[in-house]
């Protein structure tokens, strides 16, 4: 993709005066599968697939970890793999990629840049781009993979390494627990994962102790009502100023009922009803993202979206077999990640002895939703931990900084991270932490 081989040579160079000698060792191998990496995120990049039809990757995925010798397994949970490599007593430690790419058209106007169509299986026409970096997340999957075969000698446990199908759905890990991931496989004592990150410099890992992505809804509402002539609405229940009123009194669910220390979103994506100018429709869609970090607040969202609804459609003098439906996509829900906090902090405190205190900060929670979650959540002795792995290149952030202007999000058409970094940092850093875990007394 992008020219930044210099930049990422630089980089390297940066901290290798300051860093540990393991840590150099282990950042001179990282460099010299570069080469071979960015041939494989190109062929990522350029052939993104969609959530459960991530086959083509999963291959990949599968033969790089044959060859190096690990037990795979494919077709967990759909499309996911299973790498397993047994290397003597210890713990059991498991680093995940997530492989899906999102229904989005690329923009960047970069060599190599996607041009995949396809037809979903809802039936709309759209280009695919991995949007939100899983082709990054992959290829480091595939470093790791390397760098623990290459030091087998210097570890001592069982590396699990798993492809995750559908994160952008939210049901990929739901899926391979719920296809024996804990039962068929060595449950993990430790789970790691990275997320390439759109807000900072490429090249710095950043960690959350704690909550560290929220908890996300998709919620559907049905407004009934009774339809009739637009001249004549007194003869109507119009179900758009009903669904308007329960627009309305669903912001102080936030602003109202939730305590102001806590975080929570409601936020209504959609609203659809009516085809004509003059007849009133009698149904109306609303369609929510609701979005927060404890199960309480998230029970609290949930339970007081279906009492507004009910409530308005009571006040609107709406009869009982027209109440508003308020369905909860329960497939599509993703539970809020929590960093296990001691082992974070223990994480962060290591990984700043390899790459320095400046380039390992601290950040703050995010309202968006990674279904990395239920790996940790499934046992709550597994101590788990997902880390960024920054992606802008630095000379874009400085630009964005002193200019002011607003640099492309994730799920973005016009997303392109700096791939090399990325990948090198994001590689060396799970690595480190994974042979940290196992390291042989």
């Amino acid at each position: 993709m992008r020219n930044m081989w210099m930049g990422a040579a630089a980089l390297a160079l940066a901290i290798s005066a300051t860093a540990p000698a393991a840590a150099q060792a282990l950042g001179g191998e990282v460099e010299k599968q570069m080469p071979s990496l960015m041939a494989i995120y190109k062929d990522f990049h350029a052939n993104p697939e969609l959530s459960f039809m991530e086959v083509r990757s999963a291959g990949i995925l599968a033969a790089e970890a044959r060859k190096l010798g690990f037990k795979v397994t494919e077709k967990v949970g759909g499309t996911g793999v299973v790498a397993v490599m047994e290397n003597g007593p210890g713990p059991v430690v498991m680093v995940r990629a997530d492989m899906d790419g999102l229904p989005v058209t690329e923009q960047t106007g970069l060599p190599g840049a996607s041009k995949v169509r396809v037809t979903t299986k809802e039936g709309v026409e759209t280009g695919v781009m991995h949007a939100c970096g899983h082709d990054t997340h992959m290829t480091a999957w595939i470093g790791v993979a390397r760098l623990m075969a290459a030091n087998k000698a210097k570890w001592s446990g069982t590396l699990v390494m798993i492809g995750q199908p559908a994160e952008e759905r939210g049901a990929g890990a739901r899926m391979m627990l719920e296809d024996g991931l804990y039962t068929r496989f060595p449950k993990p004592e430790y789970a790691l994962a990275f997320h390439d990150a759109a807000q900072f410099p490429a090249g710095q890992i950043g960690y959350t102790p704690g909550y560290a992505l929220a908890n996300v809804d998709s919620v559907d509402v049905t407004v009934k009502g009774v339809g009739g002539h637009g001249a004549y609405p007194q003869t109507t229940k119009d179900p758009i100023v009903l669904a308007s009123r329960i627009v309305g009194s669903l912001q102080t669910l936030v602003s109202r009922e939730v305590s102001p220390l806590d975080s929570a979103v409601v936020t209504v994506g959609s609203f659809h009803s009516g085809a004509k100018h003059n007849i009133i429709s009698d149904e109306a869609k609303l369609q929510l993202t609701v979005r927060s970090y404890s199960d309480e607040v998230r029970d609290h969202l949930l339970d007081g979206i279906a009492r507004i609804a009910k409530g308005e459609a009571i006040a609107a003098g709406m009869p009982d077999d027209k109440m508003p439906v308020v369905t909860v996509q329960k497939d599509e829900y993703t539970p809020a990640t929590f960093n296990t906090p001691a082992f974070t902090e223990e994480m962060a405190a290591f990984l700043k002895t390899g790459f320095g205190e400046k380039r390992v900060v601290q950040m703050p929670p995010v309202m968006g939703g990674e279904d990395f979650s239920r790996f940790g959540r499934e046992d709550k002795n597994i101590k788990s931990l997902i880390v960024w792995v920054g992606g802008v290149p630095q000379v874009e952030y400085d630009a964005a900084k002193k200019e002011g202007r607003t640099l492309p999000s994730l799920h973005s058409p016009f997303w392109a991270p700096d791939a090399p970094a990325v990948i090198s940092t994001a590689t060396e850093a799970l690595t480190s932490m994974a042979m940290k875990l196992m390291a042989k007394g």
